[in-house]
């Protein structure tokens, strides 16, 4: 199954010890099996019915490259629900199930999207049914060159770390962190849950990039020296994937295009910054955040993934200050030393 961030998994079960651990490679392959036995559950208690049989549509509330979600009402009992529609078009069988059946190993957390056990297929789509986001993605609050409140961004760091700690004790890696699989319940971001699981994979299933990389994507799938079978997916990836989408919530920027130093400048500022230690080295978009969210992204945007923080690192940052406050002494002093650097730089040329 190819999937549209530009990463392809091998062979299904195809496992390598790598850089895992036994115990870690354990749990992988627990997972892959407890998956497959409710894959072939699953497939045999799909509903055979157009959606107008069972449902009243009510409005659209997303679309997306495979499908769409529609919010419906179901027509006995008026219940709200979200309705996800996978086209047969460019969706398998197989494809569907997965997501699925993903969705409802996780849903008991109150991080992630509730997934009800009800899986339909119409004669063009197959679908199934979760708890409803009224407040649409986190990609339509986050202002360009702004971001979120921080008090809001603190509050899907702290919903999403747990979530994906959720995930992970799960023996799965979720691979699929954007602001656009980020759903809004509450005003303010009080309640936001993680959606969209067909990206999800057993921890230590081997991932091959497939395509250009994007800002999410971790360093070590991009190598040059990278294995061609692929590397054993580790929740190391969630974490980066994490630090990219804390930045983008309290900057309103990516950090990077790509983390290629030959690629992209901005990656290879940031790896000069993070190698000099000094505060004037620091890369323009990082010069709004405080010395406690340099830490915190220190630790989940580390190059090295096996040094790499954990997701549940956001705790010990909870509750302290990361942007430095418009107009104080601070953010006025980096902006100097940045200056003054750039200065020094251009008289050196």
């Amino acid at each position: 199954m190819t999937g549209e961030k530009g990463e392809e998994d091998g062979e299904a079960l195809s496992w390598d010890l790598g850089d895992l651990t036994m115990e870690e490679l354990s749990e992988g392959q627990a997972a892959a099996r407890a998956l497959e036995d409710m894959l072939a559950l699953s497939s045999q208690t799909l509903v055979q019915a157009e959606v107008e049989d069972l449902y009243e549509e009510v409005r659209p509330l997303g679309q997306g490259r495979f499908g769409c979600v529609i919010l419906v009402t179901h027509r006995q009992r008026g219940t709200p629900m979200a309705l996800k529609l996978l086209s047969k078009a460019s969706t398998t069988r197989q494809g569907f199930l997965y997501e699925f059946c993903v969705g409802l190993t996780l849903g008991s957390h109150p991080g992630i999207v509730a997934a009800y056990g009800i899986g339909l297929e119409t004669q063009a789509c197959y679908g199934f049914l979760s708890e409803p986001a009224l407040h649409g993605d986190l990609i339509a609050l986050i202002q360009p060159k702004k971001g979120l409140p921080e008090s809001a961004a603190q509050l899907c760091a702290q919903q999403l770390s747990s979530a994906l700690e959720h995930i992970h004790s799960r023996g799965l890696v979720y691979r699929d962190l954007k602001p656009e699989n980020v759903l809004v319940f509450e005003p303010g971001c009080r309640r936001v849950k993680l959606t969209d699981f067909g990206h999800t994979r057993p921890r230590g299933t081997l991932l091959r990039l497939a395509g250009p990389p994007i800002p999410y994507t971790a360093p070590e799938l991009c190598s040059p020296t990278r294995r061609p079978e692929g590397l054993p997916i580790q929740p190391s990836l969630d974490a980066w994937a994490l630090g990219v989408l804390l930045f983008c919530l309290l900057t309103g920027y990516f950090p990077w295009d790509q983390p290629l130093p030959s690629e992209d400048p901005f990656y290879q500022d940031f790896l000069d910054w993070r190698a000099s230690g000094k505060a004037c080295d620091r890369p323009a978009p990082w010069v709004g955040l405080t010395p406690v969210a340099d830490q915190l992204l220190g630790v989940l945007l580390d190059p090295r993934p096996r040094h790499r923080g954990p997701v549940g690192s956001v705790r010990a940052f909870l509750g302290q200050c990361w942007q430095e406050k418009a107009g104080s002494p601070e953010l006025a002093r980096k902006r100097g030393e940045r200056e003054e650097d750039n200065e020094e730089k251009e008289g050196a040329e």
